[in-house]
């Protein structure tokens, strides 16, 4: 299922794996606040026979009736990417919607022949994503794509718990250990022997992921996000945002052959999100960004 590749996050149903390195390799006075930061998250595979649906990825949307579809005005529509089923995906400390869907847009190119570039990495184009949730019991009809777009292949998706661990030189480290475990190469969360043994536990063809932390492709993607502050919320209101380590992760889309995405050079989308506008179903204020290799 799509290119296989190693990423700094746990593919895995428990925590102990994790705990069991962070013994062997790091001393107790930063192994046990490290194993305090593991965190939940959702990742996909494929739904077959009996398995319960809890994401869409491509194919056409069911949009609320009524609804436009998204537009990023003056350059076209959006391309739908993905849906997920917020009642399937249950992520202890991350409050999704306990029912209903969230849809995901992104502006990929197709209608101005990738003129465009949407990211947090450019000013004044967040526009270019959108999260749309839809409540659960609210009428909606299946939308088809408008043109010139034309809709990834539709996979349908099974959530599967897994623990995630902060990547080296994130805010989440920094905050814990200071800016010297982030930065200086030779901190024992950096040591070569340490960062090898996660990889080999975290080897990932393709990870599509709701909550947890980021599987950053290039610097930590809590930073570019950052840039965005102001967009979401007005200058007034942005110092807030302005905290890395208060950004969690809403979702990140893999590029994947089986729905024929590819975001870059084998790359990733994101959305995140605060806390407080994640408990508030503010999802107009995620964050959009994405990185490729």
């Amino acid at each position: 299922m799509g290119v296989a590749r190693l990423r700094y996050g746990a593919q895995m149903t428990d925590s102990q794996e994790l705990s069991e390195l962070a013994d062997r390799y790091l001393p107790p006075s930063i192994a046990t606040p490290w194993k305090a930061m593991l965190k939940p998250a959702i990742q996909f595979g494929s739904a077959a026979g009996n398995d319960v649906v809890a994401a869409q990825l491509g194919g056409d949307p069911d949009l609320p009736v009524g609804e436009p579809w998204p537009v990023w005005e003056g350059r076209g529509p959006l391309s739908f990417i993905a849906a997920f089923d917020c009642a399937a995906l249950r992520v202890a400390g991350f409050p999704l919607p306990e029912a209903g869907s969230l849809l995901f847009f992104y502006f990929d190119g197709q209608a101005d022949d990738h003129d465009a570039v949407v990211g947090a990495f450019v000013p004044g184009t967040q526009d270019g994503a959108r999260v749309v949730y839809v409540p659960a019991g609210a009428a909606t009809e299946r939308r088809s794509a408008p043109a010139p777009l034309k809709p990834y292949r539709r996979q349908l998706l099974r959530a599967e718990p897994v623990w995630t661990v902060p990547e080296p030189g994130s805010a989440a480290v920094a905050g814990a250990f200071g800016a010297e475990a982030a930065e200086k190469d030779d901190h024992p969360l950096n040591a070569d022997a340490f960062v090898e043994a996660i990889y080999e536990e975290v080897s990932v063809s393709v990870c599509h992921q709701v909550g947890g932390y980021p599987m950053s492709v290039q610097h930590p993607v809590e930073y570019e996000v950052n840039q965005v502050a102001a967009e979401l919320v007005g200058p007034a209101g942005s110092a807030e945002y302005r905290e890395a380590d208060r950004w969690h992760l809403l979702a990140q889309i893999d590029s994947d052959d089986a729905s024929g995405m590819m975001w870059g050079d084998v790359g990733m989308l994101y959305w995140l999100i605060q806390e407080s506008d994640l408990a508030a179903g503010r999802f107009d204020r995620a964050a959009f960004t994405w990185q490729c290799s």
